[in-house]
């Protein structure tokens, strides 16, 4: 069994500057958000059966508290953030497993759901689709990946030392030594990508650190680190089955007929209808083997 955790917000921003490139600025209402369910569509077509999708309810989190630069809905195109919950609403109507998020942010919903799945012997691999440097920390061998649909790679622990030059439990250290721009925290003056990994290979976590070698600066550097580690603690499921995709619920049909995708129903269709044939032909092999 493979699961496949998919980063809501990252894919809504993704699809609508993408669409920006032929809609000249008149922006669909619903455009991104049938992008987005488009490329979950796309999991499931593969024959694939276990996905959840993690959102931002709302941008601010309890990081916001921590730290007065830390990232915000401001700036936000509006014709985009009005789409934030109606891909939530969509989601669901399509009988995906859908986890908007209030005082956390999605990436700990996908780090909260990785650890649940990982710890399920029945799953095989954990697939975390987003490009966020953030997410490598939940990386563990090849068991729990990465997969950047936009530069089109898969990210192992492998992967995750050769882009960072450190293991994956050290991204948080190293995300608060470098720093982070899109998240709003300005990582240590004077460390760079490279400089961070050097130190970390060396010394191990910044709590190992010689006293004297962030001196004044180790105060900021561990609450960076607190700001790029991820929660892994958000109650989403009890059993991985609960994100098994049985195909679309019969509001579905007139959310699409709102959003001008039709397309979108058939394929939906089709893909739940080849899921159950799926399912049938593994209960008749199944009862075949078992069978005296």
């Amino acid at each position: 069994m493979i699961v496949h955790l998919v980063d809501g917000t990252y894919e809504l921003f993704r699809h609508f500057y993408g669409l920006r490139r032929f809609n000249k600025g008149k922006d669909k209402p619903l455009g991104a958000v049938v992008g987005v369910l488009q490329s979950v569509l796309e999991i499931v077509e593969q024959g694939e059966r276990h996905v959840g999708v993690a959102t931002d309810h709302v941008v601010e989190s309890f990081r916001n508290d921590l730290w007065p630069g830390y990232k915000t809905s401001a700036g936000i195109e509006p014709a985009l953030f009005a789409q934030f919950h109606p891909l939530e609403d969509a989601l669901a109507a399509m009988g995906v497993a859908v986890w908007p998020m209030l005082e956390l942010e999605a990436d700990d919903a996908l780090a909260s759901a990785a650890h649940i799945a990982a710890a399920d012997k029945a799953v095989d691999k954990v697939c975390i689709w987003t490009p966020d440097k953030d997410l490598a920390q939940c990386v563990e061998g090849e068991r729990v990946v990465q997969v950047d649909r936009r530069g089109k790679t898969i990210r192992d622990a492998a992967g995750v030392r050769a882009k960072f030059g450190v293991e994956p439990k050290l991204i948080p250290d190293w995300l608060a030594l470098v720093g982070d721009a899109a998240d709003g925290y300005p990582g240590i003056e004077g460390i760079g990508a490279v400089g961070a990994a050097r130190l970390l290979n060396r010394y191990g976590p910044i709590e190992s650190f010689p006293p004297d070698l962030l001196g004044a600066r180790v105060a900021d550097a561990l609450l960076f680190k607190r700001l790029a580690t991820s929660r892994t603690d958000a109650r989403l499921f009890r059993r991985v089955d609960a994100l098994r995709w049985r195909g679309p619920t019969e509001s579905f049909a007139a959310w699409t007929a709102r959003a001008g995708a039709a397309r979108l129903l058939e394929r939906c269709l089709a893909a739940a209808a080849a899921a159950s044939a799926r399912g049938q032909a593994t209960a008749r092999r199944r009862r075949d083997v078992t069978a005296p």
